[in-house]
């Protein structure tokens, strides 16, 4: 039997629902919880700006633009990070990646606000996530264990193997999966016999950003897979996860339509726990 598709748009219109709930409830005269979105040249992030500021816009959320030139020197961006961690106005902040040349992601954690990281990139929220008390955790991999818990699969107890190991989605990952009570594998592209861990997997993600480096033979028969990859070939969106691997699995999440929307909802949870308007149990 095919695998169930784990398809992102009901886990979206369950976060959007609560997230206007959320807003009506506030006073008329209350401040809109404001994002800062920096947004560097490049292609791909620019399309994320376009598909952040579109499902801000319909929820009533603010999104505060900032273009981040190639150019852009190191002290310019601190400047940046520090009047709008002084702006009152501003809730949230999200760099874009890739930064510009002379932006290190080592800068970005350290300058970047904790109280206004939305993404979770700051020392101070990656530290937290760690030690298992997290307030913001990234997007990406925290919008794959919500997709999980709304289609009621079990974490706690089973195996579950990451493929990546990137700050902003296979180590968050992974420490979310502990947090769920889930015993974990990490690996990556570097791995050898790849395939020999992720046969042992219950639970399978997929974050190495390597178009179908997972094939069917490389997945346990029932397991579940969560495909966060995300390429372009041949104009095509395509994941890290060979659909033809949805003969195997019992659940697959697909590309386009899988994980992709849920984490641009997650952002918008993200920006109302910044602004200490929704309860941190309702997102770990």
């Amino acid at each position: 039997m095919p695998a169930q598709l784990l398809t992102g748009t009901p886990v979206v219109e369950q976060l959007h629902a609560r997230i206007r709930s959320i807003l009506q409830n506030l006073p008329l005269d209350a401040p809109r919880p404001t994002l800062a979105l920096l947004v560097p040249r490049d292609p791909s992030a620019q399309a994320y700006a376009r598909a952040i500021r579109k499902q801000f816009s319909n929820l009533l959320l603010e999104v505060r633009a900032f273009a981040l030139e190639d150019q852009l020197e190191e002290s310019d961006f601190l400047r940046l990070l520090k009047q709008l961690d002084s702006d009152t106005s501003v809730t949230g902040i999200l760099a874009l990646q890739p930064l510009p040349p002379r932006i290190s992601r080592s800068t970005l954690s350290q300058a970047m606000p904790p109280a206004k990281d939305v993404d979770g990139v700051s020392y101070e929220q990656q530290g937290r996530l760690a030690l298992g008390t997290p307030t913001i955790a990234p997007s990406t991999p925290l919008g794959g264990m919500l997709l999980l818990r709304h289609y009621g699969i079990t974490v706690a107890g089973r195996h579950a193997v990451v493929i990546g190991r990137s700050p902003i989605v296979g180590r968050p990952l992974a420490l979310l999966l502990l947090m769920a009570d889930a015993t974990v594998t990490i690996c990556h592209t570097r791995t050898l016999d790849l395939a020999r861990f992720t046969r042992q997997a219950d639970l399978l993600f997929a974050a190495a950003g390597r178009p179908g480096l997972v094939t069917p033979d490389m997945v346990k028969p029932g397991a579940v897979v969560v495909d966060f990859g995300v390429s372009v070939i041949d104009g095509r969106l395509v994941g890290d996860v060979d659909p033809a691997v949805a003969e195997v699995a019992s659940a697959l999440t697909p590309v386009p339509g899988g994980t992709g929307p849920v984490t641009t909802a997650v952002l918008a949870c993200n920006l109302l726990r910044l602004a200490g308007l929704w309860p941190e149990e309702q997102l770990f």
